[in-house]
């Protein structure tokens, strides 16, 4: 189970890389989010248990590269939206202009 839970974090860490390329405080931020909901369950046991967070961690990894889709800040000073190959087939929901500012 071990190795099965490497495989999951580095998975989850790496759909992070992709989907916040170039973003340091998101990156920083969550790959810090990741590794703690990993020390959080480190002691857990029970098979069940252990499957269920696996599972968790494989779906988290999936809906990050195919559901997130970072906006970037224009020359124009608008935002624009690239979406991948990895997007294909998903319903993008666009956050209005003035949510994009409050967040920054």
């Amino acid at each position: 189970m071990a190795k099965e839970a490497l495989i999951a974090y580095r998975a989850v860490l790496r759909a992070t890389r992709k989907t916040f390329a170039g973003d340091t405080l998101i990156l920083r931020e969550s790959a810090a989010e990741v590794r703690k909901k990993f020390e959080e369950n480190r002691h857990v046991t029970s098979p069940a248990d252990l499957q269920r967070l696996l599972e968790e961690a494989r779906e988290a990894s999936q809906f990050i590269s195919t559901m997130i889709v970072q906006a970037k800040l224009n020359e124009r000073g608008g935002y624009e939206v690239k979406p991948s190959k990895e997007h294909a087939g998903a319903t993008l929901e666009i956050p209005s202009e003035e949510i994009l500012k409050k967040a920054i």
